[in-house]
């Protein structure tokens, strides 16, 4: 394995890149209450017409709502009648039924009597705390999006005569990798893929994450699925006769945790240099033109 070059550093937090999107405490009441007062609006509505905890699923689960409504409508359902329930799967209406729903979970719901009662009753106080757990994980995922965007920025600006780099800035699908190569079977989706124009070869795909906070088993997924792209690229590559490089565009304070930051280290350098991880702060030393074609160590130089 070549040297990794994450290893040599000290305190991880000097390459790290804060990027400060949050509201904050209080000024977020206001934001959230005038963002979601419809929403609450709809479910005190709701509440006040079921003649059950599982009939009011059943309405917030119709189709007279859009999806963005529907899904603040489970999330108040969620921490008002049943913590247990998963939103991701109550929001898909049309794969999961209801009766599986209330079969499952229907002996966790609060009952509707004193949930009509609560919510005929509702501070405004209240009304603003709840619609601050409504929009408690607005910004999950958009610190992901404003890091890729700010790469893709860079690379763009550093290596727009010599390479080219595709994949979406913000919500989108993501790239399979069958869609590049047409010998790779299976499910591989990347984030963004590095071409050189010169003849349009895949110099690298890529993985971009940014981690407010990272331990324990989320870290452990995250970096055990991260170590699982590397073996399926290697053995491909290995297969196929392709060769290209890896990238792990990892950034966030959640990158100093020592579990993440020790298997990013170990990441760094791995398949015999093809794969490196690097912040937007090291991303100048460390995604060079040389390396992406494979001339690193020669006195071949793009530029």
């Amino acid at each position: 394995m070549t040297t990794s070059y994450l290893s040599a550093i000290q305190d991880p937090n000097t390459i790290i890149t804060a990027i400060d999107t949050a509201i904050r405490f209080p000024e977020i009441l206001d934001v959230c209450s005038k963002k979601y007062a419809n929403d609450i609006a709809n479910f005190k509505a709701l509440v006040a017409a079921a003649s059950s905890s599982s009939n009011l699923l059943a309405s917030i689960r119709s189709t007279r709502f859009t999806a963005d409504q529907r899904m603040s409508l489970l999330k108040m359902f969620r921490r008002s009648v049943s913590p247990v329930l998963d939103t991701e799967m109550a929001k898909k209406i049309t794969k999961v039924t209801t009766d599986s729903l209330v079969n499952g979970l229907g002996h966790t719901f609060k009952p509707i009597n004193l949930l009509k009662q609560q919510f005929a009753n509702l501070s405004r106080d209240e009304e603003a705390a709840l619609a601050a757990l409504i929009g408690e994980y607005d910004t999950r995922g958009q610190l992901g999006y404003l890091l890729t965007g700010q790469f893709f920025d860079w690379f763009e600006a550093t290596f727009s005569s010599y390479f080219s780099i595709d994949g979406p800035r913000g919500a989108g699908r993501d790239i399979e990798l069958s869609s590049i190569f047409s010998d790779y079977i299976g499910s591989f989706p990347c984030d963004f893929v590095i071409r050189s124009l010169s003849d349009n070869a895949v110099r690298a795909i890529g993985f971009a994450r940014y981690d407010s906070t990272r331990g324990g088993a989320q870290s452990d997924d995250r970096t055990g699925g991260n170590s699982d792209k590397v073996s399926k690229a290697r053995e491909f590559c290995r297969q196929f006769g392709n060769s290209f490089r890896i990238i792990f565009l990892s950034d966030g304070p959640g990158l100093a945790h020592r579990d993440t930051w020790e298997e990013a280290c170990r990441l760094d350098g791995a398949w015999d240099g093809n794969v490196r991880v690097t912040t937007l702060k090291t991303a100048p030393s460390r995604v060079d033109p040389n390396w992406l074609l494979g001339t690193t160590g020669t006195t071949r130089a793009v530029l």
